[in-house]
């Protein structure tokens, strides 16, 4: 094999296994359950939360998905959204502090909701919508913990809050509360039509970070190949004094 197309090779080579890596961190980055949108404001009234719930099973669909909710920060008149297909079950739990408001003291608030009854296929994504009548003006953040069960038993344990800037394993849905209080703004990707209705797409770049990594991936297989090219051309051109 000549030196000319065996850099060939290698560069093909590069360039194919930047690829592959960027699709498995991609599918990594966004397989597990997040909430949209990303942030509210401190005290914001009347807003949506999304539970976006990915199943990445190939072999097995998602059977049953429980959303815990924080009650030493409660989240207060939470309200389902009507979901196609799956049965929602709403517990409350009795708060240790009850919270006042203008129309009177909280003391209780949902510390759970379940959703049993449906399927999440494989390269499936399913929207849980969630509305809340007041957040916390006590907290910078709010995690959800979220166990995601499959049809053949596996359980997914969305567990882990974040923790100095880095990404759990197991990261449970965060919401970020910022300064600011007031009525809650619209949901960023509003959803037209039956929001109850799976999609076959992915995430549809929900996750940043997938895109980082995808970008990244692409930049290394294009220095492999240039640098492939540069030897090529290299061993091509006639050496001095021959």
């Amino acid at each position: 094999m000549s030196a000319n197309r065996f850099a060939l090779r290698r560069a093909a080579a590069v360039v194919a296994l930047s690829g592959l890596g960027v699709l498995a961190a991609a599918g990594v980055a966004s397989a597990h359950v997040t909430v949209h949108p990303e942030s509210y404001a401190k005290g914001a009234t009347d807003g949506v939360l999304t539970f976006r719930v990915p199943n990445e099973e190939d072999t097995a669909s998602t059977s049953k998905v429980q959303v815990f909710l924080p009650t030493d920060r409660p989240v207060l008149g939470v309200l389902v959204h009507p979901q196609d297909g799956w049965k929602p079950k709403v517990t409350t739990t009795k708060l240790r502090t009850p919270v006042k408001t203008d129309d009177g003291t909280i003391t209780e608030a949902v510390s759970q909701i379940t959703w049993t009854g449906g399927k999440i296929g494989a390269g499936e994504y399913e929207d849980f919508d969630v509305a809340f009548g007041q957040l916390p003006d006590n907290t910078g953040q709010l995690t959800f913990k979220t166990l995601q069960t499959y049809s053949d038993g596996k359980v997914a344990r969305w567990i882990e809050a974040p923790s100095g800037g880095e990404e759990a394993e197991n990261p449970a849905p965060t919401l970020k509360l910022t300064e600011g209080g007031g009525e809650a703004p619209a949901p960023a990707a509003a959803k037209g039509g039956d929001t109850g209705t799976a999609s076959t797409a992915a995430a549809d770049g929900s996750d940043g970070t997938a895109r980082g990594l995808a970008v990244g991936g692409l930049v290394v297989g294009a220095l492999g190949l240039a640098a492939a090219v540069f030897a090529i051309v290299r061993g091509r051109s006639p050496r001095a004094g021959a």
